[in-house]
């Protein structure tokens, strides 16, 4: 049971995955953290992402909303950078862990196709190739 003063606690950490749970939340965070001093205009993200200025706009504010990306303007331009640098260290874990999970997809994949196909049900396709 979660006690009432550690419920904002884990509502921060709920928020944090709130803010990835979107894959051009993602891959505007990985620009970032690839950019210089992980730091990058709002037009590179626009040209890097293809995303239209207003749905970049919405990613932003709710990078921005839970503290994952903060924003500085100088006269017209606006640039976004990563507010944690744990953040970066966070894109890579979730990396490896999507490296990982397709090894273990494309192994299991690979005995499948292995196996004999006396063990398939009549019917059904021997492989990739029937």
């Amino acid at each position: 049971m979660i006690s009432a003063a550690q419920a904002p606690l884990y509502e921060i950490k709920a928020n944090l995955f709130k803010a990835l749970a979107h894959p051009a939340r993602i891959r505007i965070l990985e620009l970032l953290a690839a950019a210089p001093d992980t730091a990058a205009p709002v037009s590179f993200l626009l040209s890097e992402t293809g995303l239209e200025a207003s749905h970049l706009s919405q990613h932003l504010a709710t990078l921005r909303r839970h503290k994952v990306v903060t924003s500085v303007r100088s006269a017209n331009v606006v640039t976004y950078r990563i507010a944690h640098p744990k953040i970066a260290e966070l894109l890579a874990i979730a990396r490896a862990f999507l490296l990982d999970t397709l090894a273990d997809s494309n192994e299991q994949l690979r005995l499948a196709q292995d196996l004999p196909s006396t063990h398939l049900p009549s019917g059904y396709p021997a492989g990739p190739s029937a």
